[in-house]
C-alpha cells in the first residue's frame, strides 16, 4: 500500500503542478486580455474625444458662418430700406419745392429731354394751374439748339409731378416718379456712397 500511496502522492503533486501551470497561464492570458481591452477602450475614448471635438469645432464654425451671413443680410436689408427711404424723401422734397424752384428744375429737365420737332408738354392738373407767367419763353429757351419747339397743352396727365412730352403721338414720360425709376440704380449708388462711406 505504501507504493500506492506514493503513486497517488506523485499523481496528486503532478496534478497540482499542472493545475498551477494552467492557472498561471490563464491568469497571464486574462491579464493580457484585460490590458488589451483597457488599451482598446482608451484608444476608443481618445478617438471619441477627437471626433467630438472635431464635430463641435465644425458645428461652431457653421454657426459662426450662419451668424455672419445673417448679419450681412440684415445689414443689407437695413441699407436698402434706408436708401429707399432717402429716395422717397428726395422725391417728396422735389415735389414740394416752391413754385419758382420747381419750374426752374422743370426747365433743366426740358433742356435734356426736348427732341427735334414740334411737341407738346403735359402737366398734372396741379402743376398746370400753377405755371408761372412767361413759362412759354422758358420753354423756348430750353428748346434752343434742339431744332424744335414745345407748347404747354391744356390736357393733363395723372402723374405725381414733372411732365410728359408728346411728339407726333409718342409720349415721353418725364414725371418725377419715372425719372427716379429710370435713374434708380445710379441714385441708389450715389446715396449708398454718401450714407455708407467706409
Amino acid at each position: 500500500m505504501a507504493g500506492l500511496d506514493k503513486i497517488l502522492g506523485e499523481i496528486g503533486a503532478e496534478s497540482e503542478a499542472i493545475v498551477k501551470d494552467i492557472l498561471g497561464k490563464a491568469e497571464k492570458e486574462a491579464n493580457a486580455i484585460k490590458s488589451e481591452a483597457e488599451h482598446t477602450a482608451s484608444e476608443a475614448a481618445a478617438r471619441a474625444q477627437r471626433e467630438s471635438t472635431h464635430r463641435l469645432s465644425d458645428q461652431m464654425s457653421r454657426t459662426q458662418s450662419a451668424a455672419a451671413l445673417l448679419k450681412r443680410q440684415m445689414l443689407l436689408a437695413t441699407k436698402q430700406e434706408l436708401i429707399g427711404d432717402t429716395l422717397e424723401q428726395a422725391k417728396k422734397k422735389l415735389l414740394g419745392l416752391p413754385d419758382k424752384d420747381y419750374f426752374d428744375m422743370i426747365a433743366k429737365i426740358v433742356k435734356k429731354a426736348a427732341l427735334k420737332g414740334d411737341g407738346q408738354m403735359l402737366f398734372n392738373e396741379k402743376d398746370l394751374k400753377r405755371l408761372p407767367g412767361g413759362f412759354e419763353n422758358t420753354l423756348k429757351s430750353a428748346c434752343e439748339g434742339k431744332g424744335g419747339t414745345l407748347t404747354v397743352s391744356k390736357e393733363t396727365r395723372d402723374i405725381d409731378g414733372g411732365f410728359v412730352l408728346l411728339y407726333e403721338g409718342i409720349e415721353q414720360n418725364c414725371s418725377i416718379s419715372s425719372l427716379f425709376d429710370t435713374n434708380s440704380e445710379a441714385l441708389q449708388d450715389k446715396i449708398q456712397e454718401l450714407l455708407f462711406q467706409d
